[in-house]
């Protein structure tokens, strides 16, 4: 009734704002490669076919990681995972600032994801996070903590691009391709931080208590055939969202992991006006993730996902024609806005599409369906790159993102993120 108080909201379970403090923390360094490593591999004189490929092994590498210790979490639990995340993270950065060896840029590109920037996400162990924060989170509160930490992640982004431009400050004293080896500083920052975070946070084991199969009655027990028949409806929508998201990683892969690179080959500009460029996007995408959580509110995570997305298609096949640096970088900030924004509330679907006991493989799913496709992406696209095509990636992405709007709304039209 008008005017009735609010229910208090439960407290969040401890590990939760750790992982978000832990996220932004990792997101900092990830946002400055971001802008920075393609561009430092240019400069060193790789080509653009070469670093596709190194760019496209990380990815599938990710996934290989992924479906390996995904399921596998649910059991033994996340923490030691990402704790051991952060290390391999560290010595990769280590190695970074002290060698401009290929083999090091390689091994830190396939097992620290530089260049490839996840939000702050754990690379291929990110599915584990979003499993730990679901756990004694109750459905209600998940858009709302999951478009936060969302929005946590774009903001270290965006500070990280920002950081990303910083060589252009100190390329007399530290010449050519010199001048970016200092960014590596800051992803081995960011995974000190982040294990003293991790450390702190109680682990995400699915207890027995927490594996709940909804009962046919109050009381009562689900029956064997109610437990499979559950099942079985939980692997049908997570086949689904796996069709999905193939469009959507084959969207991404194309154009994302390039901007910094194509920005340098379009338009001749440097990390100077690249980064600031770059950490736009991201600022955007974190108000974006707030938007997307209160249109969620009040038309469902679907319908939230399918408008804004289809803003940011638009926006997306408007930035290869801008015949100028200015208007490009504000289409694909805006852009950003629309498309990454939505990633909270996506994440809150599916930890609702299945019981607790089973989140790990929904989010491995999630992510697996994403990235296989998505490490397809930047070889087609370095080839097309090294060919001088600077348009074609973004008309050959936005037809597979359309692709994914069509399916994303058919196959989950109506279902709501508390399920089951």
């Amino acid at each position: 009734m008008p005017g009735a108080p609010r229910a208090p909201r439960a407290p969040w379970p401890r590990a939760v704002p750790l992982l978000m403090a832990a996220r932004f923390a990792r997101s900092i360094g990830q946002g400055a490669l971001v802008v920075g490593f393609t561009l430092y591999l240019h400069a060193l004189g790789w080509g653009a076919a070469r670093i596709g490929a190194v760019l496209s092994g990380a990815l599938l590498l990710a996934v290989l990681l992924t479906l390996l210790v995904g399921p596998a979490s649910d059991r033994l639990g996340r923490r030691r995972f990402l704790l051991g995340y952060e290390c391999v993270v560290l010595a990769s950065a280590l190695l970074a600032l002290l060698s401009a060896q290929p083999w090091v840029l390689t091994a830190g590109a396939l097992l620290g994801g530089f260049g490839r920037g996840a939000n702050g996400a754990a690379g291929p162990f990110g599915p584990l996070e979003q499993a730990w924060m679901a756990q004694d989170l109750p459905a209600s509160e998940r858009a709302r903590v999951f478009s936060l930490n969302a929005a946590l992640g774009f903001g270290g982004m965006a500070l990280g691009a920002l950081l990303g431009a910083l060589p252009a400050l100190w390329q007399r004293e530290l010449p050519g391709a010199l001048a970016f080896r200092p960014l590596f500083i800051l992803p081995l920052l960011g995974s000190l931080a982040g294990l003293a975070l991790l450390w702190r946070a109680r682990d995400g084991v699915a207890r027995p208590s927490e594996q709940p199969v909804q009962p046919a009655a109050a009381g009562t027990p689900a029956s064997p055939a109610a437990t499979q028949s559950a099942r079985r409806e939980q692997n049908g929508l997570l086949l689904r969202l796996a069709v999905a998201n193939t469009f959507n990683g084959l969207g991404i892969g194309l154009v994302a992991p390039w901007m910094a690179y194509w920005y340098a080959l379009r338009f001749g500009h440097g990390p100077a006006s690249i980064g600031p460029a770059l950490a736009a996007g991201f600022v955007c995408a974190a108000f974006g993730a707030q938007l997307a959580r209160r249109l969620s509110q009040r038309v469902g995570l679907v319908d939230a996902v399918v408008y804004m997305r289809a803003a940011g298609l638009a926006l997306l096949l408007v930035t290869p024609f801008s015949p100028w640096f200015l208007l490009a970088a504000l289409a694909w900030a805006v852009r950003s806005a629309f498309n990454r924004g939505t990633v909270g509330v996506r994440q809150a679907l599916v930890v609702g599409l299945t019981d607790e006991s089973r989140r790990g493989l929904a989010a491995t799913v999630n992510n697996v369906s994403v990235m296989v496709p998505r490490a397809i992406g930047p070889a087609l696209s370095g080839l097309m790159l090294a060919r001088g095509w600077l348009v074609a990636p973004f008309i050959v992405a936005g037809v597979f993102q359309g692709a994914y709007l069509l399916a994303y709304r058919g196959f989950f039209g109506g279902i709501s993120a508390a399920r089951p």
